[in-house]
């Protein structure tokens, strides 16, 4: 070993000799015993021995003795050591890199020679791990079995000084002659883990600097000279593993008959959000999107019933302005404005390419069954548009395809998949044309132009009381609610099995304006026992007394992406923002459909309308606005929040949405 490598192993020995054990603490989560990573690190490689016959074709006029190089480590690393244990093992498999230059010789003809070789493994190293602290502190060591994959060398001859004019030799590339193609050798080594995250948390980070030595011993490349080659790596090895979910622990109290000690309750945390009240009979003039999908049901390639079609007759008095006025055969959805309004695409598509002739579309259709059925539903709303509108067919193309660019169903999905495909039979309305689609954006499949409708909220979403209980889908196996007014039992609800659960004021509060109302909350843990939790509000009903108008915007967001916030930047800072006044009250609700998993639909909702509130919130203080009261709150996929039912993809493709109310100040 050389001074250098000396002196970097005492180094991290001395390092880790005053590092003291982590104190043991009560966490929620067992420290895990399998841990797996990645290791990189440089081998810093040294040459002894003899080198002279290079391959079958090349002997050089002088022998090689010493060289040095530095080569590259690289191997995936799985860990297993019990907690509190002194033993472990680890293994690691990759490339391993032992390249070098051999020192410079001079020939009998006096000229300079250099060789440098390539020399690589794929090399497996299985160690005992040993903590001799009981710490971080870890000594490893074990055999080497390497596996030659590269053995190339390039051999220089020099020209001697003596005789300047004499041509030189060019350099000559090849691969050594009688390799050793594997090898089995040996390493020890010394390694620090330090926690990348604090204890508790179910997955563990540690980061593990490490040195180690491969000495010469069982290094022999090649079966004849006598060429070794020694090691010292230094490196690191980033590693994760995930904990059990496990109970702090409790002193015991010691008795003469000793007593069985009770699991604790889990710390359950019961929340009541009641929102003030907003005595207003308010108008809202929503702007609302078009999604620019028209959806097939399974199995056939004809335009649903529930899309409002026209015949020629009607269409010279059809007006976006009153698409109230038309029904369609099968509404579905609680908010029933909007959903006559985009079955009616067709009809707004139609005219507003027959109001814009110099518009074009794409029109792509998507089927689980091939391209020819897709392109069957593409021409059955070219059809429509031709006949009715008197669309030319030259500004119509039509295609077909199994997959939509953006596809719900993802490669490997086996749960929801009937409702995935459902999502995923569509024709979508792609454009060039910016007459058509919405603003400051572009591509194939950005919506449709909005479409400006009025109305009367009569029960806005900022009056609705929401229940939380955190942890209630982890910690409990179910949940319900007593609901007492005035000291006696009013209602009984549940039980639940979500964290959140949101119901309206006026259900509670009958024909009352007010009222002090004492939620308790019982939860039923899974062994059987119940835990209370209560919080004692005070409630308002929402009540029509006064008259304003708010503006509604919406927010579309495709399948599992809450990043798409991107493409609305300039919509939201340009058109939405500067309709934020002086001390309005800014209502921002995300939400989802009930595809997936719920507790991520949560997070999902959540960040989506994180997202718009950050943007917005940036734009109105950028503007100088003051005294704007921002609510954010992600409803997931709650069903009683959602702004459409889920049974059919229209629905669910709108429920993927940021819903943004800006109320006036009164």
């Amino acid at each position: 070993m050389t001074r250098i490598q000396k002196h970097l192993l005492a180094l991290l020995l001395g390092v880790a000799m005053g590092v003291s054990p982590v104190a043991a603490q009560a966490v929620q989560y067992t420290t895990p015993s399998w841990w797996f990573g990645v290791a990189g690190a440089a081998n810093l490689n040294q040459y002894r021995g003899t080198t002279q016959i290079l391959n079958g074709d090349l002997t050089v006029p002088g022998a090689f003795f010493h060289g040095d190089g530095i080569g590259l480590f690289l191997a995936p690393t799985i860990e297993y050591r019990r907690p509190g244990s002194r033993w472990g093992f680890q293994l690691q498999a990759g490339l391993d890199s032992r390249k070098g230059e051999f020192d410079q010789i001079l020939t009998p003809c006096n000229c300079p020679a250099d060789l440098s070789t390539d020399l690589a493994y794929l090399t497996v190293e299985p160690s005992i791990r040993f903590a001799p602290f009981a710490g971080n502190f870890h000594l490893f060591g074990g055999p080497r079995f390497a596996f030659n994959r590269s053995k190339s060398f390039t051999y220089e001859l020099g020209i001697n000084p003596d005789f300047p004019d004499q041509e030189p030799t060019a350099p000559v590339t090849a691969d050594f002659g009688n390799v050793n193609a594997r090898l089995v050798s040996m390493q020890i080594g010394a390694g620090l883990d330090m926690p990348l995250n604090p204890d508790g948390g179910r997955t563990r980070y540690v980061l593990t600097p490490f040195v180690s030595l491969h000495p010469q011993w069982g290094q022999e490349p090649r079966s004849v000279n006598t060429w070794e080659v020694g090691t010292l790596r230094v490196g690191a090895a980033f590693k994760l593993g995930w904990g059990r979910r496990e109970a702090a622990e409790q002193p015991v109290a010691v008795n003469r008959q000793p007593m069985p000690v009770a699991k604790p309750d889990p710390k359950v945390t019961f929340t009541v959000h009641s929102p003030g009240n907003v005595p207003v009979q308010r108008r809202v003039r929503e702007t609302f999107p078009l999604r620019n999908y028209v959806f097939f049901d399974l199995g056939s390639t004809s335009i649903p019933d529930r899309y409002i079609l026209l015949n020629k007759s009607e269409i010279a008095a059809f007006n976006e302005a009153q698409l109230e006025t038309l029904t369609p055969k099968s509404l579905e959805g609680r908010s029933g404005r909007e959903m006559v309004v985009y079955y009616n695409i067709l009809n707004i598509l139609g005219d507003r390419m027959r109001n814009n002739p110099g518009t074009a579309i794409q029109l792509v259709g998507s089927s689980e069954l091939g391209p020819d059925d897709g392109m069957a539903m593409a021409v059955n709303v070219e059809r429509y548009l031709v006949d009715i509108f008197g669309i030319d067919t030259a500004r119509i193309t039509t295609s077909g395809r199994y997959k939509p660019v953006i596809a719900s169903e993802q490669p490997g999905a086996t749960l929801e998949l009937g409702m995935l495909r459902q999502d995923d039979r569509r024709v979508s309305i792609g454009s060039a044309s910016p007459e058509l689609l919405m603003e400051f954006q572009s591509g194939p499949d950005v919506p449709l132009k909005p479409v400006v409708i009025a109305g009367v909220q009569q029960a806005p979403i900022d009056s609705y009381i929401t229940f939380e209980v955190d942890d209630a889908e982890a910690d409990l196996a179910s949940w319900s609610m007593e609901i007492r007014n005035d000291g006696a039992m009013l209602v009984h609800r549940g039980p639940y099995l979500t964290n959140r659960v949101s119901l309206p004021g006026a259900s509670l509060l009958g024909s009352a304006t007010t009222g002090r109302f004492n939620f308790v909350m019982i939860g039923t843990l899974p062994s059987g026992r119940t835990i209370r939790r209560d919080t004692t509000v005070t409630l308002t009903k929402w009540t029509p007394a006064t008259d304003e108008e708010g503006m509604r915007y919406n927010i579309l967001f495709e399948f599992n992406d809450s990043r798409a916030i991107t493409l609305y930047q300039d919509y939201l800072t340009q058109i939405v923002a500067p309709k934020i006044a002086d001390g309005a009250l800014v209502v921002i609700h995300g939400h989802t459909d009930v595809i997936g998993n719920a507790a991520n639909n949560q997070r999902l909702s959540t960040a989506r309308a994180m997202d718009v509130h950050r943007l917005l919130e940036a734009a109105i203080t950028q503007a100088g606005r003051r005294n704007v009261v921002f609510e954010v709150r992600g409803y997931g996929e709650d069903e009683t929040m959602a702004p459409f039912e889920n049974t059919l993809p229209e629905g669910r493709f709108y429920n993927r949405s940021v819903v943004i109310d800006i109320i006036p100040r009164k």
